[in-house]
């Protein structure tokens, strides 16, 4: 007859005919069980679980896979809430990442030495940080709602460090090369486009969504609350998306040579509209459209601003290098930070000042100079 023991703490233990130990103990009035090899262990385990039972911290082990959990947590979590484009993000980064490398591993079983190895498995394959940043981000979520349901105790992203963001150096079009842009772009069909982008520092999609009804000729002012905006999935088209609750709408007053750009593209589109007749389709009454009225793709105006940046030597600039000009030439002028904040639609003053820091410098510099100016009148 096997020997029984009560375990320290309450339970049962004891020793069944194959050698093994088996621990008892109740958990909501259901009786549970678990087997070991030695009294030892099955002791000192039953009397962890007991103590985490008296406490409300006991979590009931569970077979379920990261990626199984995963998979429920999108369905039920994400899609009722996620605005499609965020959407399409957290489901690249689950198939792609998470999915791979954590999928097959209990998620109870999940520590955060594995997190960790993750970082470094995407540092080493030379993923930004920003992106392995992205992706912390979702297992975060991931995880904490696993333990707001009691199937962990403990999010295992709480012990792994995510890289720091390292943020990009900006390269802004320089005094000089600025006249050299505009002549380049005279003859270009995107013309009115790139120049806009210039000197309204708007985005890429920003800039290729405007619509007409966000253009005030008359107070000079633009409305900046949509813009052109792709699916991440292979095949998925271009719509216009309004902006979410991170992105603000914002009304922005750019200099009076943007509005003569704007005009001259109303002129082009009128001559356009009559020309191709039935076939011009604009839907959306785009400012910016391709010869019979649809959007612009990103890729298409990304080509030609590429070619026209290598044809003034400059073909390491980007097309968001265009809005960075914005910014260096408002400051540059004089403008406060708190200004070319609202003109860039940033959400807070001290961005803006770190992303233009060595530009401000010189602002303050003159200020300085200014200041003496009027200490030495007095």
């Amino acid at each position: 007859m096997a020997k029984q023991r009560n375990a320290k703490g309450g339970g049962m233990i004891r020793k069944r005919t194959d050698g093994r130990w088996e621990a008892r103990y109740t958990l909501n009035g259901v009786p549970k069980s678990f087997y070991t090899k030695t009294q030892k262990e099955a002791r000192a385990r039953l009397t962890e679980i007991l103590a985490a039972i008296d406490k409300g911290a006991y979590i009931a082990p569970t077979k379920l896979t990261v990626e199984k959990w995963a998979h429920d947590w999108y369905e039920t979590y994400c899609k009722p809430r996620l605005k499609p484009y965020t959407l399409a993000g957290y489901d690249a980064i689950l198939r792609n990442h998470i999915y791979p490398n954590l999928g097959a591993i209990a998620l109870q079983d999940v520590r955060g030495i594995h997190i960790q190895k993750l970082y470094k498995k995407m540092s080493d394959e030379d993923k930004s940080s920003k992106t392995i940043k992205n992706i912390g981000g979702v297992l975060h979520k991931l995880f904490e709602t696993a333990k707001k349901q009691g199937y962990i105790a403990v999010n295992p992203c709480e012990n792994a460090d995510a890289p720091n963001v390292v943020k990009k150096e900006i390269h802004p079009l320089v005094d000089q090369e600025i006249p050299l842009f505009l002549k380049a772009i005279e003859t270009e069909d995107y013309k009115n486009a790139l120049a806009t982008c210039l000197f309204c520092g708007l985005r890429e999609g920003e800039c290729l969504g405007l619509s007409w009804r966000q253009v005030d000729f008359e107070n000079q002012t633009l409305l900046i609350d949509q813009q052109l905006q792709r699916g991440k999935r292979k095949g998925e088209t271009y719509e216009i998306r309004p902006f979410t609750k991170n992105n603000r709408p914002r009304t922005i007053k750019p200099p009076a040579v943007a509005f003569e750009y704007l005009k001259d593209e109303r002129k082009r589109q009128l001559a356009a509209r009559l020309t191709m007749g039935d076939v011009w389709s604009n839907p959306d009454d785009l400012v910016f459209t391709n010869p019979v009225g649809r959007y612009i793709t990103i890729m298409s105006f990304y080509k030609h601003f590429k070619k026209i940046a290598a044809s003034i030597g400059r073909p390491d600039a980007r097309v968001h290098d265009l809005r960075h000009s914005t910014a260096t030439i408002a400051i540059a002028a004089g403008a406060d930070i708190k200004s070319v904040q609202g003109l860039l639609g940033h959400a807070t003053a001290s961005f803006t000042l770190s992303t233009y820091a060595h530009v401000s410098q010189k602002m303050m510099e003159d200020t300085a100079d200014r200041m003496q100016a009027y200490l030495n009148a007095l």
